[in-house]
């Protein structure tokens, strides 16, 4: 990059950068936990001649923290995919079953948003259909942060709810459904044509809050792309043009998954996940009563602690498909 002329090409340059910056993220934390080792070693050794109580404790937890950094990073070095290290965008709708249904949605995307918030990843909400009476019945958001689309795409898949309804006054259970699906988010530097003439675009009034300008104005923006049937909608902006701008940047990602998963036929990524809202095809069940458990039917881990997970606490499901998935590609 010192190199006279680097900048000459500066489609070149950008991509040399990236490419560095992607590798200082697996080379910096690798040096880092390398140094950590080298330390506790030193300290390993100075204590065969020198026993010291304090300093044996200190060791000891300064390896159980050694330890939990190195898992950790074995984790991210299970996102190998070509967009594991993309912002996600990330939709939610509920199933069959209206305001019960629809409070499940909000309940996902409660605990999605804390899971975010946690883990220092940026939510911008880009499109939200209020339930009529409580819930959503729709919801895109967009996650911004290093790894979010290799972690976020672990929870693809229809999510199972069993509990008392609030919204029952005989006070009977019910199941309830709703699907995640998720998108890596495209950036500028990936060619994705898009043909106008294949593009209709509604304009509407913003069902959200937002003030006088939201709701008297059609600034919320719907693009369907017709060849495919792709929909994607946006009224987070004040504007009319920054709605279709963030909109046209959803349906390029979800056109560029499309183009994936045709070049990749065998991971059938969209096709096979995209399954009917119901019974037996949910990934993972969250029984509120009458016990509490959430059970994850693709890698069979269960945790009894439903509120944690509700809080966001869903590293373990993550970590437990990402496990999962690498042993199946190993084998």
């Amino acid at each position: 990059m010192a190199e006279a002329g680097f900048w000459d090409d500066q489609n070149a340059a950008r991509e040399v950068i990236a490419e560095a910056n992607a590798l200082k993220q697996w080379v910096e934390p690798w040096d880092a936990l390398d140094g950590k080792m080298r330390q506790l070693e030193e300290l390993r050794e100075l204590l065969e001649d020198e026993p010291d109580p304090d300093l044996e404790a200190e060791l000891t937890t300064e390896a159980g923290r050694l330890l939990q950094e190195i898992e950790r990073f074995e984790v991210r070095a299970l996102l190998s995919g070509p967009d594991d290290g993309r912002d996600a965008i990330l939709t939610i709708h509920p199933g069959a079953g209206g305001t019960e249904s629809q409070d499940w949605a909000e309940m996902l995307m409660r605990m999605y948003t804390r899971w975010a918030s946690d883990h220092g990843y940026r939510v911008e909400i880009l499109d939200l259909q209020p339930g009529e009476e409580a819930g959503i019945k729709s919801v895109t958001m967009e996650v911004t942060g290093t790894w979010a689309y290799g972690y976020l795409r672990a929870e693809k898949g229809v999510h199972r709810l069993v509990r008392i309804s609030p919204f029952d006054a005989q006070k009977r259970r019910h199941t309830s459904f709703a699907s995640v699906f998720v998108y890596p988010m495209v950036d500028d530097a990936i060619d994705i044509e898009i043909d106008e003439g294949d593009l209709r675009i509604d304009v509407y009034r913003a069902s959200g809050a937002g003030g006088q300008h939201v709701n008297k104005t059609s600034s919320a923006v719907r693009i369907t792309h017709e060849p495919t049937g792709i929909v994607v909608a946006c009224q987070n902006e004040r504007s009319q043009f920054q709605n279709k701008a963030t909109a046209m940047k959803m349906l390029k990602a979800a056109l560029y998954e499309r183009e994936i998963e045709r070049r990749e036929a065998e991971r059938q990524k969209l096709d096979a996940e995209k399954t009917e809202i119901g019974w037996g095809n949910q990934i993972r069940s969250y029984v509120f009563q009458p016990y509490t458990m959430v059970n994850d039917h693709r890698t069979e881990l269960k945790v009894g602690d439903v509120q944690r997970v509700m809080n966001g606490d869903i590293d373990m499901f993550i970590e437990a498909f990402l496990r999962m998935q690498a042993s199946r590609g190993a084998a």
